[in-house]
C-alpha cells in the first residue's frame, strides 16, 4: 500500500484529540451544482448572495464578467444573465440591495475600481481604488466597503505600486460614495517584527506589503487584513481610516509533535513526520472574524505564497540567469550547516527533504553562507488569532492526517490532474486557502477549503482555545478526468455561508466556488 499504516493514522493522537463525537453532528450534503464549462481559468472564483432575490453573483475571470445565478431552487443553480466589467474582476460582495465588485485596471499595476450595481445588474457608481484590488467586503453595518489593494509588482519590477486598503464611505448613499486610502507609508522608516517578510528588488515597506483579504469586527470599527507574502496582519482603525499596526505571525516549528508534514513527492508513500530546524511560514490567504464573550477572534487559512519574478528554474538556490527574482529553492540544492544538520546528506535525499521548497531569503542565521534553519511556505493548517495577532490555536498536522485517512491513494494530489498521489507534498500540501464562518444554533463553525487536495474541512470553533474537527467533505471524483470535466469540484477558492433565515430552502447552506473545475456547488449544512 502507498500509505504505511492507515490504521496507525486513524488512531493517531493528531486525529483523536480534535474530534468530539458527542458534539460533532454537523454534515455537508451537496444538493446542487452549476458548471461554467470552463476548465482551469478562474471562471468561478468568488460569490455573493442576495437573499431578497435569491440570487448568487459569481466572478468569472475568464470572461471578465459577473455571472448571475438564480438560487430559488438550490438544487438547480441556473445562469440568469451576466454583467460585463471589461477588466478582470477579483471579488464581489452584496449588502442591502447593492452589489460591489473589485475590478482591475487596464494593467495590474494601474489603479483599479470598485463598481456598484443594483441586484438587476444596473451600474450605480464606480470609484477609483488602489492597484490590483483583490478582495472586498461590506462592513457589518453596511456603511463602508473595504478593499484590499494588493499592489503587486510587474514581472520586471520596474513598476511596484504600494499596497493599501481603500475605505469607501457609503453613509450618504452609493451615488455619493467617497474613498479614503489607508496606506502603509508610516512604516517605511520603522523596524518591523523579524517574522514580517519584506524583500524583493528594493523599494519601500509600503511597496513590499501586499494586502490580500479582510475581516471586520462586529461593531464595524476595526479591520484586519492579511499580508500574505509578508506573513503578517495589518490592523486598520476604520473610524480614523488608518493602519495602526503590522503584526508578524511568527513561524511554525516542525520539530514539535503536533506539527508534522509529508515533505517529499518522490518517496512513493505517505510519511507525515517531524524535522528539526524546519519551520513553516504561515502566510494566510483568507481571513474571517467572529466574536466570543465580547472579544474578536480571527480565523485564517494558511495557504503560503512565494515571490518569483518571473518563474525560472526552481531547482537552483538563488537567482538563475534570466530571473529577475526567485526566492524558491529546493533543500537538496542548498548548503546546509553541518552543526544544525549533521545528517545533511540523508536529509537532502529526494525521498526525505531534498524536494521540499523553501525560501532562500532566510535561514543563514550566522551569516556564513550556509543555512542553519529552513523555512517552507505556508502552514498546511488553519489558525485562530486574537485581535492583537497572538496565536490562540493552530490545527497543526491535522489536515494531513485527516486527508490521508479519507483518501490514502490520492493524498496531497494536485488540483488539475487525477492520478497525482503525493504530488503536492514538496510544495504546500493540501493548501488551505478559503475560509468562512457560520453560526448554527449557539455554535460557531469554520469551513476551510483545501485548494489542491479539494474538499471542505469543518471545525467547531465555539471555544477558540479548543476547536475540534467535525467533518470533511470532498466532491472531487478521483476516478474522473479533470480536463474533460468529469472529476467533480477542483480547486475550491471561495466559500459563502448562507444562514437558514436567508436561504431559499430554509436550511443553512454553504456555497463553494471552485476555480479549476469552473463549478459552483451548493451544500445543505445539516445538524
Amino acid at each position: 500500500m502507498k500509505i504505511q499504516s492507515l490504521l496507525a493514522l486513524c488512531l493517531s493522537p493528531a486525529i483523536l484529540f480534535v474530534s468530539n463525537p458527542a458534539q460533532a453532528q454537523l454534515s455537508l450534503e451537496a444538493i446542487g451544482r452549476y458548471s461554467s464549462g470552463i476548465f482551469d481559468d478562474s471562471a468561478t472564483e468568488i460569490s455573493a448572495y442576495d437573499p431578497a432575490t435569491q440570487t448568487l453573483f459569481v466572478t468569472n475571470g475568464a470572461a471578465k464578467q459577473i455571472d448571475v445565478l438564480t438560487l430559488m431552487d438550490p438544487t438547480q443553480p441556473t445562469l440568469a444573465f451576466s454583467i460585463d466589467v471589461k477588466n478582470g474582476v477579483n471579488s464581489v460582495a452584496f449588502h442591502n440591495g447593492v452589489l460591489a465588485a473589485a475590478v482591475e485596471g487596464e494593467g495590474k499595476q494601474d489603479p483599479g475600481q470598485v463598481l456598484f450595481f443594483d441586484a438587476a445588474g444596473n451600474l450605480l457608481k464606480g470609484v477609483t481604488v488602489g492597484a490590483l484590488p483583490d478582495m472586498l467586503t461590506f462592513t457589518p453595518d453596511g456603511m463602508k466597503v473595504l478593499v484590499a489593494n494588493e499592489g503587486e509588482p510587474s514581472e520586471d519590477y520596474t513598476n511596484d505600486p504600494e499596497g493599501s486598503v481603500s475605505i469607501i464611505d457609503l453613509s450618504m448613499s452609493v451615488e455619493q460614495a467617497t474613498v479614503m486610502t489607508a496606506d502603509f507609508r508610516q512604516f517605511n522608516a520603522m523596524t518591523l517584527d523579524k517574522s514580517v517578510r519584506n524583500f524583493g528588488m528594493g523599494g519601500t515597506v509600503a511597496q513590499g506589503l501586499e494586502p490580500e483579504y479582510i475581516a471586520v469586527s462586529a461593531d464595524s470599527k476595526m479591520a484586519w487584513v492579511t499580508l500574505q507574502e509578508n506573513n503578517a496582519l495589518g490592523v486598520v482603525d476604520l473610524d480614523r481610516g488608518k493602519v495602526t499596526d503590522i503584526v508578524g505571525l511568527g513561524f511554525k516549528d516542525y520539530s514539535l509533535p503536533e506539527n508534522r508534514l509529508d515533505a517529499s513527492n518522490k518517496d512513493g508513500a505517505i510519511n507525515i513526520t517531524n524535522y528539526k530546524n524546519l519551520y513553516g511560514v504561515y502566510q494566510p490567504d483568507a481571513i474571517a472574524a467572529y466574536g466570543v464573550m465580547g472579544k474578536t477572534y480571527l480565523v485564517t487559512a494558511n495557504e503560503g505564497d512565494s515571490r518569483v519574478r518571473p518563474t525560472g528554474d526552481d531547482e537552483v538556490a538563488g537567482v538563475e540567469e534570466g530571473d529577475i527574482f526567485n526566492e524558491e529553492s529546493r533543500i537538496g540544492k542548498l548548503d546546509l550547516d553541518p552543526t544544525a544538520f549533521p545528517n545533511a546528506e540523508a536529509l537532502q535525499d529526494d525521498a526525505m527533504l531534498g524536494r521540499l521548497k523553501v525560501t532562500n531569503t532566510m535561514g543563514d542565521t550566522d551569516g556564513d553562507g550556509d543555512f542553519d534553519k529552513l523555512y517552507t511556505f505556508g502552514g498546511r493548517s488553519f489558525s485562530i488569532w486574537d485581535e492583537t495577532g497572538d496565536l490562540v490555536f493552530d490545527s497543526g498536522s491535522q489536515f494531513a492526517y485527516i486527508t490521508a485517512a479519507f483518501y490514502p491513494d490520492d493524498f496531497n494530489s494536485t488540483n488539475d490532474e487525477n492520478g497525482s498521489f503525493d504530488d503536492r507534498s514538496d510544495d504546500k500540501g493540501a493548501e488551505p486557502e478559503g475560509v468562512t464562518i457560520g453560526m448554527i444554533g449557539d455554535r460557531h463553525y469554520a469551513f476551510i477549503g483545501l485548494e489542491r487536495m479539494g474538499g471542505i474541512m469543518v471545525y467547531d470553533i465555539t471555544d477558540p482555545m479548543a476547536p475540534f474537527f467535525v467533518t470533511y467533505s470532498n466532491e472531487r471524483d478521483f476516478s474522473g478526468d479533470a480536463e474533460a470535466m468529469t472529476a467533480g469540484d477542483l480547486g475550491p477558492e471561495g466559500l459563502l455561508f448562507i444562514p437558514a433565515s436567508d436561504s431559499p430552502n430554509g436550511k443553512n447552506l454553504l456555497v463553494v466556488t471552485s476555480e479549476v473545475s469552473g463549478t459552483v456547488t451548493v451544500y445543505n449544512v445539516e445538524n
